[in-house]
């Protein structure tokens, strides 16, 4: 199957076979670029990666039943539209704390991590770290005295973790073999007289989750200290200020929780969005994430992290038309490099510069800043999602965590039915053949992005991931040796829904997971239609790198 001597035939067997429609269809009769050949046996190890890389946020407002990203409907994507037609004619933005606008947020109950669904599926990503973080973060009372939470938080604060929903993130965290991530809060109640902070918050959160059992394995500081006044920080803090207020709290962090990983400074932006974005509003919140690096006391990570957004959704429109994507670009090269550009940024302008060797964590990301944008949600970001992943993962970055788990557009599943969306099957075969050690195999080129690891529970085995990001190209790859294929495909890039070889995934009897069984190919040419990504496995590479 799938094997051939004239693409064209080989083509067109693989599009009835995959589903994939007439685009597919109608490429059989391009001209194709020729094989790339691969020899897993000989690719040699590049880096290696965390066995939680692939990881999740679940975000604080999700927890306590904060203000969220509003899902779309008609009228909000009009008004969205209307925005950001008159921020762009003012050259301006709208500014304030995030989480306030009407037309963006919307008050949410907090998330049932005892749900059998969301935790069964959850599961079967693990071991993972999950994130209980974001902007909500910033600005949360821990009542740690159990009951209800107060029907207001205490003054300084916008939200209250009870005892009783840090119970359940723990317990949450305990049954999927996630281990748990933080930061937090730096708002007004958490300050002395003279506005530095003040670490009694963080010692009330500390000794609350030790006493139920739980371990903080890792923390930033506070949520995207770049953007600060909108996080909830006190207006005007400063790169001095995050300097000054770190000192404190490094110092009581290696007294309080000596075993807890200090990551940071965990920001957001800079690389690809603040460029694009317009106005001096939103100029004027924002903390450059070298100035806070070089400021006195100088910041010490043990774990360099940052956020990376590709655009900021239709919901942030007001920030610029620059910022902005569609689900057109969604399979471009100049998108899918975006990746390329942030780590650039961060890892090789700041990381290599202030903090040389430490381990890099992208600590948030998805398709688009500010939930995600509508397509976020279909099979057309599993380009962006693997390849990012592929990407990531050659250049040795150690954990990745996809916001969010179960949370607006960009979540893995569904926020209300808790279904898997075309992201989360993508997460589900990455996690089954992708192993930790990254192998090279070769540049890619437009149209065919390829990337290579060892394959889990197969010493010397190799998994090649071949992404044709071509809408109408065909493209294939020339193997030695027989594979089990696993190709994901849509019959629109937009829809909701994925095919496994063909065949629809979707949750069995009990929410019991699909087998996930490859298609057997033997050696030599084996075709990769049009937008669609394959995981090529073959347990008898031999690879020395996988032993």
């Amino acid at each position: 199957m799938f094997r051939n001597n004239a693409i064209g035939v080989s083509t067109s067997i693989a599009c009835a076979l995959l589903g994939v429609g007439m685009a597919c269809a109608s490429a059989a009769d391009s001209p194709a670029a020729p094989a790339v050949a691969v020899s897993p046996a000989a690719l040699p190890r590049i880096a290696t990666v965390d066995a939680r890389y692939q990881s999740y946020n679940v975000e604080m407002a999700e927890v306590i039943g904060g203000n969220f990203w509003k899902p779309y409907d008609a009228a909000s994507i009009t008004t969205m539209n209307a925005k950001a037609a008159a921020a762009s004619a003012k050259d301006s933005v709208s500014s304030g704390v995030a989480g306030e606008d009407p037309a963006m947020f919307q008050k949410r109950p907090p998330v049932d991590l005892t749900n059998p669904r969301l935790r069964k599926l959850a599961a079967a990503l693990g071991p993972a770290y999950m994130r209980t973080s974001g902007t909500w973060a910033n600005t949360v009372y821990v009542d740690d005295q159990g009951g209800a939470a107060p029907a207001t938080a205490p003054k300084g604060f916008q939200g209250v973790l009870t005892r009783a929903e840090w119970k359940g993130v723990i317990d949450f965290a305990r049954a999927v073999d996630a281990r748990l991530v933080t930061s937090f809060a730096v708002s007004a109640g958490v300050r002395d007289a003279q506005g530095v902070w003040t670490p009694d918050q963080a010692k009330v959160f500390l000794a609350l989750t030790k006493s139920l059992g739980g371990h903080v394995a890792a923390a930033e500081f506070f949520n995207e200290p770049d953007m600060p006044t909108y996080g909830g920080a006190p207006a005007g803090y400063s790169a001095a200020d995050y300097a000054r207020d770190f000192a404190v709290f490094r110092t009581f962090a290696k007294q309080a929780a000596p075993d807890m990983r200090i990551v940071g400074p965990g920001s957001v932006g800079e690389g690809v969005l603040m460029p694009k974005m317009g106005g001096a509003g939103l100029a004027a919140g924002l903390v450059k994430t070298e100035d806070m690096l070089t400021a006195t006391p100088r910041p010490m990570f043990d774990i360099f992290s940052y956020h990376f957004y590709g655009a900021a959704s239709l919901r942030c429109a007001a920030m610029g038309a620059g910022a902005q994507t569609t689900p057109a670009a969604a399979l471009s090269e100049e998108w899918l490099a975006r990746t390329e550009t942030s780590y650039a940024y961060y890892v090789k302008g700041l990381r290599d510069r202030y903090e040389p060797g430490e381990p890099v964590w992208i600590t948030e990301t998805a398709d688009a800043a500010c939930g995600g944008n509508p397509w976020a949600a279909t099979f057309l970001d599993s380009f962006r999602y693997l390849d990012q992943m592929g990407r990531l993962a050659r250049h040795g970055v150690k954990v990745i965590f996809h916001n969010t788990l179960a949370s607006s557009e960009y979540g893995l599943l569904d926020q209300n039915t808790f279904e898997p969306r075309p992201n989360y099957w993508a997460a589900l075969l990455w996690h089954r053949l992708m192993g930790t050690t990254v192998l090279d195999a070769g540049p890619s080129r437009p149209g065919l992005h390829l990337y290579a690891q060892c394959l889990p529970g197969h010493p010397g085995g190799v998994t090649l991931l071949a992404i044709n990001n071509s809408r109408s190209q065909s493209a294939s790859v020339e193997l030695p040796l027989a594979a089990q294929r696993y190709t994901l495909s849509a019959a629109k890039l937009q829809d909701r829904r994925v095919q496994l070889n063909g065949h629809a995934l979707a949750l069995g009897s009990d929410d019991a997971l699909p087998p996930l069984q490859g298609a057997p190919v033997t050696a030599g040419r084996i075709a990769l239609a049009p937008a669609t990504i394959s995981f090529l496995a073959m347990a008898d590479a031999e690879n020395p790198a996988c032993q």
